[in-house]
C-alpha cells in the first residue's frame, strides 16, 4: 500500500513566547541548531515515506510561510489549509479525506511538527514496524514512549504486558496527565508508556471511525470531500470547516475505539512543550546549565539561556530560564515553564499586540 505522512503544524507554541509567536509559531523555529523544526521533522520521515506523500497540515495565516520554509521538500499541493483551528480531530480527519479522494487508500502517519527525537534509525525502525502492522490489520495504532522519569506533562497509555519481549500491544486505556505521585507508581507497577500523539492506520480505517464515532464532524468532512477536485472546493472549506466540532483525536476516537495498538518506541523522545525542554536538546555544562551560544554564566546553576544575539551574563542564581528575542526578554523560574503561556493572554489584556 502507499504510504503517506500527514505533520500537524497549526499550533501556536505560545509556551515558547518570546520567540514563538503568532506569525513565526515554534515549528518554525530551530531550536537545536541544526533546522527548523518542522523541518527536522520532515527529513525524519524519508527513510519510511517518499517525500512526494508527505502532507502538512497548517492554518491559513501560516500557509505561505509553510510553503517557503519548505520549499524543495514538501509539494505546494500538500500543504493544506485550515481556515480555523478546530483541534486534531477535524486536522487529522481533512488530511485523511484530501488523500482518499484524490490519492486512494494506504497506510497514513500522523506527527506533530515540533518534537524532538535524535534516535532517527530508532525512530524508523518503529514506525516501520508500525506500518507493517497497519498493513495487516485494521487496527488504530499509536507509538508509545517508554517512561524514563515520572512526567506530570504527559498523559499515559495503559496497556496489556501480555508475553515478555513483545514489541506491541493491545491499550487497556488513556490516562489524562497524572500527578507526581500518580506517575511515579505508573514506573513502578510498569505498563504504561508516554503518549507521544503519533499515530499510524489505513486512511480507509480512520475515515470509518470518524463516521462511527463522530458522525457530525465526518458529516462535514464529507461535504469538503465531495467538492474536492471542483471550482467549489475553496469556497467549501471555507464555509465548512470553522462549524467542525472541536474534539482532540483522543478523545473522539481513540479512548472511544475498541481495536487500538500501541508500538513500544525503540527511540528517544522530547515533546519540546517549554522552555525546559530544551536540556534535551543541548548538551548540559558542569554547574547544569544549558545554553544555545556561548554566556557568562558565573555561580549559575541549573538554568537554560537562550539568546537571540545578545550576550547574556548571570551571577549567583539557579533554576531560571532565560529568554532573549529581539524585542523581548522573558524570565521565568523552571517550575513555571508551563506557565509561560499566560504571558501572551497578559500581553492581549493589556493591548500590546506588537509582542503576540
Amino acid at each position: 500500500m502507499n504510504r503517506y505522512g500527514v505533520v500537524m503544524a497549526g499550533g501556536g507554541g505560545t509556551r515558547f513566547w518570546p520567540l514563538s509567536r503568532q506569525e513565526l509559531p515554534k515549528q518554525f523555529l530551530n531550536l537545536t541548531g541544526d533546522d527548523l523544526m518542522v523541518n527536522e521533522t520532515i527529513a525524519r520521515l524519508k527513510p519510511s515515506i517518499e517525500a512526494e506523500n508527505i502532507f502538512i497540515v497548517t492554518n491559513v495565516a501560516q500557509a505561505p510561510l509553510m510553503r517557503e520554509a519548505t520549499a524543495g521538500t514538501v509539494l505546494p499541493e500538500h500543504i493544506l489549509s485550515e481556515p480555523a483551528a478546530r483541534n486534531t480531530a477535524a486536522c487529522i480527519g481533512y488530511a485523511a479525506m484530501e488523500i482518499m479522494n484524490k490519492y486512494g487508500d494506504g497506510i497514513m502517519s500522523v506527527f506533530a511538527s515540533d518534537h524532538y527525537i535524535k534516535d532517527v534509525d530508532g525512530f524508523n525502525q518503529t514506525l516501520q514496524q508500525a506500518i507493517a502492522l497497519a498493513e495487516e490489520t485494521d487496527r488504530l495504532i499509536t507509538i508509545g514512549i517508554k517512561p524514563v522519569f515520572p512526567a506530570v506533562g504527559y498523559g499515559y497509555i495503559r496497556y496489556d504486558k501480555g508475553e515478555d519481549g513483545q514489541e506491541y500491544h493491545d491499550v487497556l486505556e488513556f490516562v489524562e496527565k497524572p500527578d507526581v505521585m500518580t506517575a511515579r507508581a505508573y514506573l513502578k507497577e510498569g505498563g504504561f508508556l508516554w503518549n507521544s500523539g503519533m499515530f499510524v492506520w489505513k486512511v480507509s480505517t480512520i475515515l470509518r471511525y470518524f463516521k462511527e464515532l463522530l458522525p457530525d464532524i465526518y458529516a462535514c468532512l464529507k461535504e469538503i470531500g465531495d467538492s474536492m477536485g471542483t471550482e467549489e472546493e475553496g469556497a467549501t472549506i471555507n464555509r465548512v470547516y470553522p462549524v467542525i466540532p472541536k474534539i482532540s483525536i483522543d478523545y473522539g476516537i481513540m479512548e472511544r475505539a475498541g481495536e487500538v495498538t500501541v508500538v513500544e518506541s525503540k527511540f528517544d523522545w522530547s515533546d519540546v512543550g517549554s522552555w525546559d525542554a530544551l536540556e534535551a536538546l543541548h548538551e548540559k555544562d558542569a554547574n547544569g546549565n544549558v545554553a544555545n551560544r556561548a554566556q557568562i554564566l558565573i555561580d549559575t546553576q541549573n538554568c537554560v539561556i537562550y539568546a537571540k544575539s545578545k550576550l547574556i551574563a548571570t551571577l549567583g542564581v539557579e533554576d531560571l530560564i532565560i529568554v532573549e528575542a529581539e524585542d523581548a526578554i522573558m524570565v521565568c523560574h523552571k517550575d513555571k515553564a508551563q506557565s509561560v503561556r499566560e504571558i501572551p493572554d497578559e500581553l492581549k489584556k493589556q493591548g500590546l499586540m506588537e509582542y503576540l
